[in-house]
């Protein structure tokens, strides 16, 4: 860790709530997070990694911390906010804390914008900086405590070098006169809706058995066995995959083994899980065989033909606009963007303001060539009507 200054843990409220005051009258932060959704059954926030210009932190959100000290600074539009691949980490904050995040500055995006095609931070940091980031850690146990001091420093070099590449990126959106289209896409996604913990649906099975065309009956017993697998995971605090994977279930539902020899010949159940769980899986599969049988969910009406055509010219057009412009075709607007486009068809610039997913730049930008791929949809009478009223 040749050249990285010392790592300062906070693991108290009272040396957060000093670090909050020290932050305050920083012009720029960097900050990452890491969590354990690869190791609980409800996943968290378990690191919160902040970096200045010359200062390193990370922040234990499992110990007696008062995280929520963070809220003003992360909403203090004077201070900007770098993160790389942003939308996670937000995701996360929002939904553990509630946070409002102003003045977000990506450098995932900006590469993006900036018509960059490799955008991960390690690839970005070795082309522009020659650091070589250690990606060792990428699947640890972040909930662990404690952590490593070589985990901590894998931790502390994903906002390390943030500030860094800000600056140049700053300064190729500057060259490439590219700022106001990054900030509308930053404002995109520092506005990205926080994560919701859903509760478990014992109707969500049918996502397993209908991709896996099952009978009715073998519906009723992997319906009990997904049952089954979620308690598991709630005691054990762990993810359900980590219990069962999909796999096994809808074997399990297929063969409807009446012996532990039975349950171990299923493709994706080992020694271990018929140790753990035969006798209840069992018991799961004997409930299912006598339940009453499930009734599928209606079909998806098929999409409207005529959209589709909407949506695939403006797709196409997109697929042009990026080449001409040397980025990736989402760039230029999004997937949603095209659907609701292709959906509302406006027929003014003043219609095309109100499409939320669109964003003004994009609308100003490219609102004439969107009108015109949309115009030759609408029928001859409407689209002479509407003609004269564009501006």
């Amino acid at each position: 860790m040749t050249g990285m200054p010392n790592l300062s843990y906070i693991d108290t409220d009272a040396a957060l709530a000093e670090l909050a005051q020290r932050l305050a009258d920083e012009p720029l932060i960097a900050l990452d997070t890491e969590s354990n959704s690869l190791f609980a059954y409800r996943e968290q926030v378990c690191l919160i990694q902040i970096s200045t210009r010359s200062a390193d932190y990370v922040l234990d959100p499992l110990a007696a911390l008062d995280v929520r000290r963070l809220g003003p600074l992360l909403a203090n539009p004077a201070i900007e906010k770098v993160f790389h691949a942003a939308e996670y980490d937000l995701i996360c904050l929002k939904r553990d804390y509630g946070f409002v995040i102003n003045n977000l500055f990506d450098t995932m995006v900006a590469a993006r914008v900036c018509g960059y095609k490799n955008i991960g931070l390690g690839t970005l940091l070795g082309e522009i900086t020659g650091v070589a980031l250690d990606k060792s850690h990428q699947r640890d146990d972040w909930g662990k405590r404690p952590l490593p001091m070589d985990a901590l420093h894998y931790a502390q070099m994903d906002t390390h070098y943030l500030p860094q590449l800000h600056d140049y990126f700053a300064a190729r959106l500057t060259e490439l006169n590219r700022w106001e289209e990054a900030r509308e896409s930053f404002d995109e996604m520092a506005a990205v809706a926080p994560g919701v913990r859903s509760e478990f649906d014992p109707e969500g099975f049918w996502r397993i058995a209908q991709p896996n065309q099952l009978s009715r009956r073998e519906a009723a017993i992997l319906r009990e066995l997904v049952i089954f697998r979620d308690e598991m995971a709630r005691q054990r605090n762990q993810p359900p995959f980590k219990i069962l994977i999909d796999k096994a279930l809808v074997g399990l539902a297929q063969a409807a083994p009446t012996t532990l020899d039975g349950l171990e010949r299923v493709d994706g159940m080992g020694p271990g899980h018929v140790r753990r769980y035969g006798q209840a899986l069992l018991a799961a599969i004997r409930r299912g065989q006598s339940a009453r049988l499930p009734t599928p969910p209606p079909p998806e009406r098929p999409a409207d033909p005529v959209l589709v055509e909407r949506y695939s010219a403006l797709r196409e057009w997109r697929k042009e606009r990026a080449q001409a412009r040397g980025v990736e075709s989402d760039v230029i607007i999004s997937r949603d963007a095209l659907w609701e486009l292709a959906g509302r068809m406006p027929a003014t610039t003043e219609e095309l303001r109100t499409i939320s997913s669109l964003g003004a730049w994009r609308a100003a930008r490219y609102g004439d060539e969107i009108l015109a791929v949309l115009e030759r949809f609408r029928p001859p009478a409407q689209a002479n009507g509407t003609g004269e009223g564009k501006s």
